[in-house]
């Protein structure tokens, strides 16, 4: 009986901690599976692959997998979809799957997953310049957290130069890869990867932002997902058509082409985009795009110690320079939303304190 006593509160307390750090737990989840994404779609690209190809069987799979669940639990709480509600979500899957995923793997068979990955860090302090532009972020220079934003967006910037543009020596390993996945460096072209990594982060960056918009006049996210994926499908085959005038791209051995594909549409178009729009809404843009870091860690993890994959001590000061700066931004931002809690929580006492003489002074 105490033993029982003693397990509720422990089983309650970790509840109410898994409810409170969901969105954090979840965007963990999101950036594990697009890990993965990174190294089993650079092996597919090196079977042969297009990757114009890829994304279009990607987004489409990922629309099947969605569609009922979109259809069956959104039905009641659905919007209805206008012409202009049409056009904002088609405007949205060209910013992030049309342009933003077709450069972005068209890049990653000219780079590393380990560089792009670590582009992906510049995001968040796009996505803060644009809505700053935009009135959604407040900055104030003449406070600390003011500071940080700005520094954390410099920093940020200055990092992406030195990845860029600085290789830098090769850092040797230090013992043979445990899995080969085949890299093809006959195609490495660092400055064609660069600036095609470079535009994707800008658009993707201009996504996330429109996401904050199109959520609170669609607040359906299963309805979006499944929207988006079968739009940004049919965007990704006219770019392949136009960029692969081959018919045999767009079959499929059985082997890591169609397994990788499989796992793309299902998993990260179909199940992390979700995720995505649904942590989007809870907490923001910025929040999302504050776990960027994670991926490069995992990615550069993984890349060096177990595929054996070069690193360049360039790419490296230029990633640390940039997480440095993110957390810079971030850090500006989580004070910014406390104080605009306090100062939330202070109006509406005021309000009570002000509501009260007044009740008493109508009362019989």
């Amino acid at each position: 009986m105490d033993s029982d006593s003693r397990a509720a509160p422990e089983v309650c307390a970790f509840g109410v901690i898994c409810r409170r750090f969901k969105p954090h737990l979840l965007m963990v989840l999101v950036h594990t599976c697009y890990t993965i994404l990174y190294f089993t779609a650079e092996a597919a690209f090196n079977h042969g692959l297009n990757p114009h190809v890829m994304v279009t069987y990607r987004h489409f799979i990922g629309g099947l997998v969605m569609f009922p669940f979109a259809y069956v639990l959104e039905r009641k709480v659905r919007p209805k979809l206008t012409l202009v509600l049409f056009a904002e979500i088609f405007v949205l899957s060209l910013f992030g799957i049309g342009l933003t995923l077709n450069m972005y793997f068209a890049s990653l068979t000219y780079t590393s997953p380990t560089f792009l990955a670590s582009m992906v860090n510049t995001i968040a302090s796009l996505t803060f310049v644009m809505a700053i532009i935009l009135r959604l972020e407040h900055l104030d220079i003449r406070n600390p957290r003011g500071l940080a934003k700005i520094l954390g967006t410099l920093f940020s910037l200055v990092g992406v130069m030195i990845m860029t543009s600085c290789k830098g020596p090769v850092i040797r390993n230090l013992s043979s890869p445990l899995i080969h996945i085949g890299r093809n460096n006959l195609h490495e072209n660092w400055t064609k990867g660069s600036i095609l990594t470079v535009a994707s982060c800008i658009t993707w960056s201009i996504w996330y932002i429109m996401q904050a918009f199109t959520m609170k006049r669609y607040p359906a996210p299963l309805s979006i997902t499944t929207w988006m994926n079968f739009i940004g499908g049919a965007q990704s085959a006219v770019i392949a058509v136009i960029m692969q005038h081959k018919p045999e791209a767009w079959s499929f051995s059985v082997n890591i082409q169609l397994w990788s594909t499989i796992y793309a549409g299902v998993v990260c178009s179909g199940i992390m985009i979700f995720l995505l729009l649904w942590c989007t809404k809870q907490k923001g843009p910025v929040f999302v795009t504050m776990f960027n870091p994670l991926s490069t860690i995992m990615v550069a993890f993984t890349a060096y110690f177990v595929l054996g994959e070069k690193l360049y001590t360039g790419s490296i000061v230029g990633a640390v320079i940039a997480i440095i700066g993110l957390y810079l931004l971030l850090w500006g931002k989580e004070i910014d939303q406390q104080v605009g809690v306090k100062s939330q929580e202070q109006s509406n006492l005021t309000s009570e304190e002000q509501k009260e003489p007044t009740q008493i002074a109508t009362s019989p």
